[in-house]
């Protein structure tokens, strides 16, 4: 398979990025909450977000969730809420709080017996060459760099790489084109494993890290004001409730894309990742 290099921004000194993040407009959760039942409320996270934080004065989901649903703030829980799973602080998207213990029971086991489906959305750098690339790669820790949080595939040779575990992502192309000029793909992603920056540390394997990701690009990525990934749709069935929800996707029709050629609509890129055999 040929990969090409992607392309890295690096025209704009990195205060420009932090200048522009400083004045994002402020999340309303109650405009982001895509779906709510008895069992689960299911939040479209904004990017440039925590989940929680020790800082209680800090904008987070946690105490904006607060904010509207202040009767489901458990304080006998350390971050007031359930979260079963979690989202990058840069990735936007589906996050599912359940709203009682035993429905976060029932969503830890379907996240641990991976009966559960993720799919994310996300522009990557330089065109991606074939349809459906799988990569069955382990993730560990990259104690190169201990001063970031940042991990590291564990290829042959590579002593960096602390305590791999297994990791296993699908991703398969739905456009190419231009991200300001500069050639980039539109990818579907299915993490099958859920480890810590799994879809980021596998895109950077390829030679495509994702538009945006300061980290991954060597911290030389910093013209766009958001990193584009985006925790497009969760499958959430368990005995209690069954969940398909999804959101729009967030990277269509802005001015920074340009679409040289369409692949495949976003329908049959979810068919491709559900046929594909993840062994």
């Amino acid at each position: 398979m040929i990969l090409l290099t992607p392309i890295i921004i690096t025209s704009l000194p990195l205060f420009i990025y932090v200048l522009f993040s400083k004045f994002k407009k402020k999340w309303d959760p109650r405009q982001e909450i895509v779906f709510e039942s008895e069992n689960f409320i299911i939040v479209n996270k904004q990017p440039d977000l925590k989940i929680n934080s020790n800082k209680k004065s800090e904008p987070t989901v946690q105490t904006l969730l607060k904010q509207i649903y202040p009767n489901l703030a458990n304080k006998r829980l350390f971050h007031e809420f359930y979260f079963p799973h979690r989202l990058d602080y840069s990735t936007s998207g589906i996050l599912c709080i359940p709203k009682t213990k035993h429905a976060c029971k029932k969503t830890s086991e379907a996240f641990s017996s991976r009966s559960t489906k993720k799919y994310y959305i996300a522009l990557v750098r330089g065109l991606v060459s074939q349809i459906i690339v799988d990569i069955n790669i382990p993730i560990g820790e990259d104690i190169k760099n201990p001063d970031i949080q940042k991990m590291c595939t564990a290829i042959e040779g590579n002593g960096n790489c602390k305590l791999p575990r297994n990791a296993q992502t699908i991703i398969t192309v739905l456009e190419v084109g231009f991200f300001n000029d500069y050639f980039a793909t539109k990818v579907l992603c299915r993490p099958v494993t859920g480890r810590r920056h799994q879809i980021r540390v596998h895109c950077c394997h390829l030679g495509h890290t994702i538009v945006g990701d300061y980290t991954y690009s060597n911290r030389k990525d910093v013209y766009p004001t958001r990193m584009y990934l985006h925790s497009l749709r969760l499958v959430l069935p368990t005995d209690i409730e069954y969940l398909d929800i999804s959101t729009k996707d967030p990277f269509e029709n802005i001015q920074e894309w340009k679409i040289l050629k369409v692949i495949q609509n976003l329908q049959s890129g979810y068919i491709n990742l559900d046929n594909y055999n993840t062994g």
